[in-house]
């Protein structure tokens, strides 16, 4: 069987201390940059960008306000600020959500004509990008990797619910990852978007479309994260360890955006998009269940296995649990959601499951009861 395409990152990826610098070489007449909000000016991070495009002399102008977990309605704010502006090159600095916003502009400004985020995901009718302008992100998180993604997750504006979209198109043509932009994250964000990478790259290990590739990158995302996290958790301002995990981050990413993910992640989206819990939070929440769920299918029982040895644990659970409790992440799902809103919402929650893109490469395939048991279980705690 021929395996699919691979594509890792897009033309330049560049990593390291002061790898903002590389900001000097982009080679356009005109940026716009998109923010979340005000955090990379009082940090500082802004003003290093800002200095560095001055010195290229390269005008930029600046949409910011991409709120978590997107809407449409900022994108299509964000686009028309592009048609105004007319950039070469939309430079994205933040996390997740500004990062996943900026791919959703790009496609707007670039087609215009385009109707809503359904007609985006028909793969055989994503439009071709890269007509006007191409994509540079900077990520600010070590987390969502969505520097090296070819995914985006916007959110309805109508009906409130996430919606995920995958194309090759949309792998950012310029990475810079330069771990001084995570330096001044807070501890709950630092754990909560290392969980989520570590996820990232336990998934992607376990996909049913893993292979050699994927295998290698996964491993090396796995190790480095259990290593790594709680250690920077209790060192926020080590600028190795920031740079460790920004890597390792970027690594899972590379891995699960040609490998998928697993339910897991299905799972966290349909939760995230109806009570708006943090996607990291779910991800632990949720992770230890998905496992247990999982180990019916022999091969990724030795995978799981395979895990626990790297990183030094005879049980892969037990060793989530520990990682879990190390990052002061509250992983008790009736904190977070009642259980009315629960059961009231449950129906939905699976079926978004079950239609999400992630739950197609999960190792085992779920039946809506299957869903309803992980849910239920993570929300009792068994």
């Amino acid at each position: 069987m021929i395996e699919r395409p691979m594509k890792l990152a897009g033309d330049e990826l560049i990593f390291g201390q002061d790898s903002l610098s590389y900001l000097e070489n982009i080679k356009a007449k005109k940026i716009v940059i998109v923010l979340g909000d005000d955090v990379v000016y009082k940090n500082g991070v802004m003003r290093i960008v800002e200095n560095h495009l001055t010195n290229a002399d390269i005008p930029y102008s600046v949409f910011i306000g991409v709120e978590s977990d997107p809407g449409l309605d900022t994108v299509e704010r964000g686009a028309k600020f592009m048609e105004e502006e007319k950039p070469d090159f939309i430079l994205a600095i933040g996390g997740g959500s500004v990062m996943d916003a900026a791919k959703a502009m790009w496609i707007f400004y670039e087609h215009p004509e385009t109707k809503g985020l359904d007609e985006l995901m028909d793969k055989s009718k994503f439009p071709k990008l890269r007509l006007k302008a191409h994509l540079g992100c900077i990520p600010t998180t070590a987390g969502t990797a969505s520097e090296v993604s070819r995914s985006i997750v916007i959110t309805d504006s109508m009906t409130g619910y996430k919606c995920g979209i995958g194309n090759m198109e949309m792998m950012p043509d310029v990475a810079i990852l330069d771990p001084i932009t995570t330096i001044s994250l807070p501890k709950h964000l630092t754990a909560q978007t290392g969980f989520d990478a570590l996820t990232h790259a336990i998934e992607a290990y376990t996909s049913n479309r893993a292979n050699y590739l994927t295998d290698i990158l996964a491993k090396a995302a796995i190790i480095d994260i259990f290593d790594t996290l709680p250690k920077v958790y209790v060192n926020l301002n080590d600028i190795d360890l920031r740079e460790k995990m920004l890597n390792a981050s970027m690594v899972a990413g590379l891995s699960f955006t040609n490998a998928s993910l697993g339910i897991v992640h299905s799972i966290s989206h349909s939760l995230g998009s109806i009570f708006h819990v943090p996607h990291g939070i779910l991800n632990a929440i949720l992770l230890p269940y998905v496992i247990e769920f999982n180990r019916n299918n022999p091969i990724t029982l030795r995978r799981y296995s395979d895990i626990a040895k790297w990183i030094g644990e005879k049980n892969l659970t037990l060793g989530i649990k520990r990682l879990i409790k190390d990052l002061e992440i509250k992983d008790d799902l009736s904190l977070y959601i009642s259980q009315d809103d629960l059961m009231n919402k449950l129906d939905e929650v699976i079926s978004l499951a079950l239609e999400d893109g992630c739950t197609k490469t999960n190792p085992v395939t779920p039946k809506p009861s299957d869903i309803r048991k992980i849910i239920l279980r993570a929300y009792r705690g068994d």
